[in-house]
């Protein structure tokens, strides 16, 4: 590829994970695209039409990202699953249970 060619586009990765499959894709996408572009032109919402580009977040290395975030070369744009509980309220309701919870190797009686 010539030095020309580098500078017209951006190689990446897009990564999504459900609890028993991953799916990496590895493209390239024209220099100034933003995430959701290239997540648009990777087709993966075609794959996994739960994908909710208005509700899954969106990160680049773990780091969490606006969906016109513009791309640079090697990013890896990550799509994040909605939690299915929230851990706070999981904690309340154990709390308000009186369920023993185990820390850091002791077990607290609440």
């Amino acid at each position: 590829m010539s030095q020309n060619n580098m500078s017209e586009s951006l190689n990446i990765e897009i990564v999504y994970a459900l609890p028993h499959e991953q799916t990496l894709l590895r493209m390239q996408v024209p220099v100034g695209c933003t995430v959701t572009a290239a997540i648009q032109m990777s087709g993966i919402l075609n794959k996994y039409p739960a994908i909710d580009l208005a509700v899954n977040k969106l990160g680049i290395f773990g780091k969490l990202v606006k969906p016109d975030t513009i791309l640079r070369e090697q990013d890896r744009i990550e799509i994040y699953r909605p939690l299915l509980a929230d851990p706070k309220e999981i904690r309340r309701q154990r709390t308000q249970a009186g369920k023993v919870i185990k820390k850091g190797g002791g077990e607290i009686s609440v």
